[in-house]
């Protein structure tokens, strides 16, 4: 009852004042004269006496919303808690009148346009908000020469909002707009802003894409929020979150910002999950159950109020507001939560939300008093409620008050040129406002602490704070000189999750199916890496190989327990299947896929790879044609070479014949001796490789001359000797591949694609094939029987394939490069970091040898991929490869036994040997005759006679040398010869 006692006085006043508003502006007045100065004494620490000033001044604001009216009201305040108070407060409003009447008549009245939904609890509070703006202001400085006039107009679509800014324009000549407006409406507002040269103010546009000159957002901008949660992501070291968002443009863009701050810290966003504004509860709920089923345990939200507490009530009832669950909620959400009930509280406890920071002051302690007298009053009188205070107030407090002080600093101005002058004094204009410091940076409002704090109960619990110097900290009160940028954890305060747990989430978690699903294919060949068994009683699928194995150790060393179940695929036996096809079921139909998956670029664009666990490398087989025959101890040297060594070795035992012409025994019964020691010269470049022991030369020239030949021959034998090694060995790495060759590859593989991509191999030459045994079947046909001539694989295929048939083919050409055979998991699995280093355990640990030789069989070695480069068939050399040189000894040797044993022989020997002697010693007796002939005609200057018979001795020994050799048939000649002599 006192209530509406206390009301109706309220009433009663305020239509007192409207009384004297229209008794003035029909009454006769000084035509100069347009504001009216009117005192109000009040006691201001009275409640009902607050509540009385509050409702007149809202009255003046309102009154004058219509711009008809020539003349203002304005208002000044005493405070006065006694009678002799309120008398002096009387006299001081008097002398104020008088000494401010003169400066009145020059007050300059700026509207400025408001358009809201007045039908919005959230516009109503801000229009509140606006107003308390517009009184305080001038209260505050009643010394300003211009004045706010603030036109509001009624706006509940679009559409409406779009014609109430035009109608400003044309009608109340506006030289600005305020509009809490939505992203849909932003292109409209900023067009007709830049047009029409008035600053469009908006502290509700969170996202703006357009860059238009005269929009001013006095907000943080979307992207510092943005930063924030990936540094707190990055803190709480969570590699991958899910976002659910309203699917609205101011969404979209929202996501924009998040992905490029995400990628800047290296966290991947999992699942992005739009939903409409209009959704209905069994919508959201198929989503969060599709959510339930995935891996990433970690979820933002960013939505309106309406739409996000929906989401909040309908998550815990399916059952991901628990245990290992993490949720985070933007400022979308976060700035209305003194607006929610306690269902929605009870169904977000454990959230954490980011929010900016506003200071709780006493000037904001005191302007939340005032608002929320306002408030009940204007509840009595509204029929639609009013949102409590948030932070949207603020800014829309903080906005009208920066419209205000940046007016005042153009004074004096023409209002036909206004706009642009308002524009650039409201970007300079720096305060402090209930917000915080209020400056403009680049264009831009400064961007501001951000709160990070944690719903527990019924309240919040703020546990530390991000600026963009500093990063994250516990408390905004740390020395300023401090500019470390914190992105630790730890200086959070403990956080209470979903279920009450005080333990971090880990961020994943295996599906809440219960098993892992792992994907394996069903191959037709080379089973050692995945062969896939089927029980036929409970058709529950079974997997074995090197692949598996890998795979199976990798879970024993995983930090926690994991459940799994094969999922084979290919089912109907398809001959067509692909890996790609496969690994095109992530997430889907497999949590991950195990098998022989070679790791390729071309993969990776929808699936991640944990690291490789097998050799890397595709190589090129061929058959094993080595260039072997009878005659290959020949082919070291080329024709001319052999050639010029049998004229060599000619020439240079003519050259030691004569050489050694001159050197005889003084013994004559070494006649004989000397006969066959000449003879042996002939062959003395060849029989000196073979007995270097052997004395076969005296004179010293014979001797240098053997030498040099030697060294030669040393030479030669070495450059041979290296040679033949070369064609034994390294040859057989030899291979020219040809562009008509017809090629062999795997079917199901990324092979195909990389020959024609990489290699340029015509895809009209690529022949597929399953197993070892079909590729064998077709390297023996030969493309000229629909067969191949080459085979390009990986590695590991290759060297089970060599093992198995390594009599016949040979590795040839370069390696080229792969990633080798790895685990496919989802685009930022969580998964793959704990499967890469247990990977890396299994195949550093000393199992891995065991696992190999179990599926590969004994002696087989991943730690040598090279080991079966070169075929093992011609480790060492057979009786055919030197058989030509065989049967050039065998021939050489026969024929001797030929020639010394049989009478045949024999007399075709002496015939040969006569004939040669004839040729050699009738060329030898003319020159020795020659020698003679000059010895005579030489005068003997000697008396010595040991001289003399020196001579008659070596005249002696060559004439009976020569007898000897001349034989009977020469009988004339020698007896002449002899009687000269005597």
């Amino acid at each position: 009852m006192l209530k509406h006692i206390k009301c109706s006085r309220f009433f009663v006043i305020i239509h007192i004042i409207i009384f004297i508003f229209v008794i003035y502006n029909f009454c006769p007045s000084d035509a100069n004269k347009n504001v009216v100065d009117v005192g109000v004494v009040l006691d201001t620490n009275s409640n009902m006496s607050s509540m009385v000033d509050l409702s007149t001044r809202m009255a003046v604001s309102d009154f004058y919303a219509d711009p008809n009216y020539i003349t203002r009201l304005n208002l000044h305040t005493k405070n006065a808690r006694t009678l002799l108070d309120a008398n002096f407060a009387v006299a001081s409003n008097s002398d104020v009148e008088r000494e401010t009447s003169t400066e009145s008549k020059s007050l300059k009245v700026v509207p400025i346009g408001v358009v809201l939904d007045q039908n919005s609890p959230l516009d109503l509070m801000v229009d509140l908000c606006m107003k308390m703006a517009v009184s305080d202001i001038y209260e505050a400085h009643p010394n300003y020469t211009t004045r706010l006039q603030l036109h509001t107009k009624n706006a509940e679509t679009v559409l409406d909002a779009n014609f109430a800014a035009v109608d400003l324009l044309k009608h109340e000549q506006v030289h600005g707009i305020i509009r809490p407006q939505t992203s849909t409406e932003e292109t409209f507002f900023a067009e007709l802003g830049q047009k029409s040269h008035v600053p469009i103010i908006s502290f509700n546009a969170r996202t703006s894409s357009l860059p238009s000159t005269y929009s001013v957002r006095t907000t943080p901008d979307d992207s510092v929020q943005a930063r924030a949660l990936a540094a707190i992501f990055r803190a709480l070291e969570w590699p991958e979150i899910a976002v659910l968002y309203e699917e609205t443009s101011s969404g979209y863009q929202f996501i924009s910002h998040l992905n490029k701050a995400f990628q800047e810290v290296d966290i991947g966003l999992a699942y992005m999950v739009p939903i409409q504004t209009s959704a209905e509860d069994s919508d959201i709920s198929k989503e969060l159950n599709k959510l339930s089923r995935k891996q990433t345990r970690v979820f933002l939200v960013h939505m309106n109020p309406s739409l996000g507490f929906r989401l909040f009530t309908l998550a815990k009832s399916a059952g991901v507001m628990s245990e290992e669950y993490a949720w985070i909620v933007t400022n979308s959400l976060s700035i209305f939560l003194n607006s929610i009930d306690s269902a929605v509280r009870d169904s977000m406890e454990g959230v954490v939300g980011v929010r900016p920071y506003v200071l709780n002051s006493k000037a904001l302690q005191s302007f939340k008093e005032r608002l929320r007298r306002n408030m009940t009053m204007s509840n009595a009188t509204t029929t639609s409620p009013i949102t409590e205070l948030n932070v949207y107030g603020l800014w829309a407090y903080d906005a009208v008050t920066a419209l205000a002080i940046a007016l005042e600093k153009i004074v004096p101005f023409n209002s036909t040129s206004l706009g642009p002058r308002f524009l650039n004094e409201l970007l300079t204009t720096k305060f402090r406002g209930l917000t915080g410091d209020f400056e403009f940076f680049n264009g831009k409002m400064k961007p501001l602490a951000f709160e990070i704090f944690n719903m527990i109960g019924t309240g919040e619990k703020t546990v530390g704070f991000w600026t963009p110097e500093r990063g994250i900290t516990r408390d905004l009160t740390s020395s300023a000189g401090e500019k470390t940028y914190a992105t630790s954890a730890k200086e959070l305060k403990t956080i209470t999750w979903p279920g009450d747990s005080v333990t971090r989430p880990k961020g994943w978690a295996i599906p809440t199916t219960g098993n892992l699903r792992v994907g394996v294919p069903w191959k037709f060949g080379f089973t050692e890496f995945a062969n896939v068994i089927i029980d036929e009683k409970t058709r529950r699928t079974n997997a074995t190989g090197f692949s598996i194995d890998i795979f199976l150790a990798a879970l024993e060393v995983l930090p926690f327990p994991t459940k799994y179940q094969f999922i084979h695929y290919n089912d109907t036996h398809n001959v067509d299947w692909s890996y790609d096809d496969m690994l095109r079921g992530i997430p889907e139909d497999y949590d991950m896929v195990v098998g022989d998956v070679t790791v390729w670029a071309p993969r990776a664009a929808h699936v991640d790879f944990s690291l490789p666990y097998s050799e890397s490398g595709v190589i090129l087989v061929v058959k094993n044609m080595k260039p072997f025959d009878m005659w290959i101890f020949v082919k070291p040297l080329k024709w001319n070479l052999w050639l010029a060594i049998v004229v060599a070795c000619v020439l240079m035992g003519v050259v030691l014949r004569i050489l050694e012409n001159r050197v005889t025994s003084n013994d004559a019964g070494s006649i004989i001796e000397n006969k066959e020691r000449h003879r042996a010269i002939y062959w003395s470049p060849v029989t000196i490789l073979a007995f270097p022991e052997r004395n076969m030369v005296s004179n010293n020239w014979s001797f240098f001359v053997l030498v040099l030949w030697l060294f030669m021959a040393f030479i030669l034998m070495q450059s041979y000797t290296a040679n033949l090694s070369a064609i034994l060995t390294v040859d057989q790495l030899n291979f020219s591949f040809s562009d008509s060759y017809y090629v062999g590859c795997q079917e199901g593989s990324f092979m195909k694609e990389f020959l024609i991509n990489q290699l340029h191999i015509s895809p009209s030459r690529l022949r597929s094939y399953n197993s070892s045994e079909e590729y064998h079947k077709a390297m023996l046909n030969g493309s000229e029987n629909g067969g191949i001539d080459a085979i390009f694989d990986e590695i590991p295929y290759m060297k089970l394939f060599l093992n198995k048939y390594d009599s016949q083919y040979k590795m040839a050409g370069p390696t080229y490069r792969t990633g080798g055979f790895g685990f496919a998991f989802p685009v930022g699995s969580p998964l793959v970091a704990h499967f890469s280093k247990a990977i890396l355990d299994v195949t550093q640990g000393p199992n891995m040898t065991a696992i190999e030789q179990k599926n590969f069989g004994p002696g087989y070695s991943s730690q040598d991929p090279l080991s079966s480069r070169i075929s093992q068939q011609r480790s060492s050399l057979t009786l055919y490869d030197f058989a030509g040189l065989f049967l050039i000894i065998g021939s050489v040797t026969l024929f001797s036994l030929f020639c010394s044993e049989t009478a045949i022989g024999r007399k075709l020997t002496d015939k040969t040997t006569n004939f040669i002697h004839i040729l050699f010693h009738f060329k030898s007796s003319r020159v020795m005759s020659m020698e003679v002939d000059g010895d005579t005609n030489e005068p003997v200057a000697n008396d010595d006679d040991d001289d003399v018979s020196d001579v008659s001795v070596r005249d002696g020994t060559d004439i009976s040398t020569r007898v000897i050799e001349a034989g009977p048939e020469n009988g004339e000649i020698i007896d002449n010869v002899t009687d000269d002599n005597q």
